[in-house]
């Protein structure tokens, strides 16, 4: 299936299944009312036609990131990183500007997030993170040429597992493990590129691209 019958519905703009963020959610459009403060839709390839062979899943929204913006990983710290890394290896081209106007293209690779609206704190509870999941579960499901998905975090790694129907004790997090899960994509892990990962050195841009590398070798 090529991108161009790509229709899921996702999330409705005020979607009203998780209240904490239906509230947060409320609060900032009355202080931002120009900001996207909205469930945040995946970021797609450009090529309609483009098998998806990369599925890259983050936590959440940012506040003042893809909540600003609309775009997943764009106006924060995180984007920078994971944008240039994807530059590097060819899975997006042209110039990151921080602004989903940038004319920032993927290759073949698609971003989204466990949980589509922005938390506060950037801490979903269980129950949030549970009542997004069906919105991932039919994404991965879409995407019949997806050979890997890179969990950013433990969340989004747990989130995951769940959307495939496989246990999280059997598969656990760790930077740079790749899991071969049964009748599935391979689950990639890496460390979140948060600005809090990358300033502790608990991330580091080698570490990072480190990841990519063996992504590679399976896309």
């Amino acid at each position: 299936m090529s991108l161009s019958a790509f229709s899921l519905a996702g999330p409705a703009h005020d979607c009203p299944l998780c209240p904490r963020l239906a509230e947060f959610r409320s609060t900032n459009r009355a202080a931002f009312p120009d900001w996207f403060n909205a469930p945040v839709p995946p970021f797609l390839p450009s090529a309609t036609d483009e098998p998806v062979k990369l599925l890259i899943v983050g936590l959440a929204p940012g506040l003042r990131g893809a909540n600003r913006t609309g775009r997943p990983f764009t106006g924060d710290y995180a984007g920078d990183l994971l944008y240039d890394t994807l530059c590097r290896f060819g899975l997006a081209e042209g110039r990151y500007a921080a602004d989903p106007g940038d004319g920032l293209q993927l290759r073949g690779c698609m971003i989204a997030n466990a949980v589509r609206c922005v938390p506060p704190q950037n801490k979903p509870t269980g129950p949030e993170i549970n009542n997004c999941r069906p919105f991932l579960t039919e994404l991965i499901g879409a995407l019949p040429d997806l050979r890997a998905i890179l969990a950013l975090g433990t969340v989004a790694h747990g989130s995951v597992l769940s959307a495939l129907g496989q246990r999280k004790s059997a598969w656990k997090f760790g930077h740079g493990a790749l899991h071969e899960l049964p009748d599935g994509p391979v689950l990639a892990d890496s460390y979140h590129c948060s600005r809090y990962n990358t300033n502790t050195g608990r991330l580091t841009e080698p570490m990072f691209h480190a990841v990519f590398q063996s992504l590679g070798e399976i896309l």
